[in-house]
């Protein structure tokens, strides 16, 4: 989902329709929208044209422009997107959540879907 939220805000900063951006990349307006729900995925020519048109590196456009996570004197390093950051440091203001999730993800993770429905 990274990768289509950034195509989007791109796009916009861009100043470009979905219909502009699909010319310029010899595709469908829906299959920008494609993209950027993330209901689709492009072929790696049109990834490549997509990073090219857009001016963004493709490592950031997959969600590698990744901070390194690692404990003191640790032998392991975790990468992640700042997107995943900015959701576990909001998670972490919720400390019972934060914990259920922790202990049990599969199971809250469905019953906050269920709610959403």
């Amino acid at each position: 989902m990274i990768v289509g939220q950034r195509v989007k805000t791109a796009r916009l900063n861009k100043n470009l329709s979905q219909e502009e951006l699909g010319n310029l990349l010899g595709v469908t307006k829906v299959s920008v929208c494609g993209y950027e729900r993330g209901t689709r995925i492009p072929t790696l020519s049109t990834f490549l044209s997509l990073s090219e048109i857009l001016d963004l590196e493709p490592n950031y456009l997959l969600g590698r422009d990744v901070k390194v996570v690692s404990e003191q004197d640790a032998k392991y390093s975790v990468k992640m997107a700042k997107e995943d950051i900015r959701l576990i440091q909001a998670l972490k203001k919720h400390p019972q959540l934060h914990k259920n999730l922790r202990l049990d993800p599969d199971r809250y993770l469905e019953l906050i879907e269920r709610k959403l429905k």
